[in-house]
């Protein structure tokens, strides 16, 4: 299952061949490197309208991707267990592959996180934690839309999505300035339950990797790892800055 696209996603944006989402990594690599040094000579710039209308857009587009993934789970029995993809064409079926393609799509409109942070000169902020974030979670949705649209990969894009409401909802209220600041004291509990999130996608992928389940061992085997290394690196986060920058 895993060696053989899935011919319902096949035909859809950005998924039939490696080449566009490699061109579109490609090209943010550039601009990760390059935009700092052609930011340099140039004012820094505030971006406070359309950063709050990027935010709020992320916090719409990441609650309706909860929402189908949860309803969509729910309404066909999806197992949290083992639930292998639904290849048919049917009304529940191509409804998962869809919001899984939504989903892998808002990873490439999450690239302009880095775009915002490179115009407002907060290059300190390009840490590589951000950059191996995004640019990796390109290629892991693209290979999950092209193969496994749904099955055991529906846990992941529902926690993800429930986790990007808050954090885009704090980006949204951070970007109205130093006035909401005092109303930001939970920026602390968003890292944890991105924590949380790892933890969970790490105890769910390598479940199946033990149990008979025919869902790709394959693909299991990649989350787990990435998730594992997702996971460090968030951790090293926290205690840089809630443990040591407290002391």
């Amino acid at each position: 299952m895993f060696c053989f696209s899935d011919p319902r996603t096949d035909p859809w944006p950005l998924v039939y061949s490696p080449l566009p989402i490699t061109l579109v990594f490609i090209s943010y690599l550039f601009m990760v490197a390059l935009g700092p040094s052609c930011m340099r000579q140039r004012r820094r710039l505030e971006l406070r309208a359309p950063l709050l209308a990027y935010n709020l857009a992320m916090v719409a587009l990441s609650s309706y991707m909860f929402y189908e993934f949860l309803v969509t789970s729910v309404s066909a029995n999806y197992s949290y267990l083992c639930q292998p993809v639904d290849y048919s064409r049917s009304e529940l079926g191509m409804r998962m592959a869809r919001v899984c393609w939504w989903f892998f799509f808002s990873k490439v409109i999450e690239l302009l996180d880095t775009v915002f942070l490179i115009l407002r000169k907060k290059q300190e902020q390009v840490t590589f934690l951000h950059v191996y974030h995004h640019g990796s979670m390109l290629f892991n949705w693209w290979s999950g839309v092209k193969y496994v649209p749904g099955g055991q990969a529906f846990f992941v894009g529902m926690l993800n999505s429930f986790v990007h409401i808050f954090m885009y909802s704090y980006y949204a209220l951070a970007s109205l300035g130093p006035r909401m600041r005092r109303h930001l004291w939970w920026k602390r509990y968003l890292t944890i339950l991105q924590l949380c999130q790892f933890v969970a996608i790490a105890a769910h992928s390598s479940y199946n990797l033990f149990t008979e389940c025919p869902f790709p061992d394959g693909f299991n085997t990649a989350v787990f790892l990435y998730i594992l290394s997702l996971l460090a690196l968030f951790l090293r986060f926290y205690c840089r800055t809630y443990v040591r920058g407290k002391r």
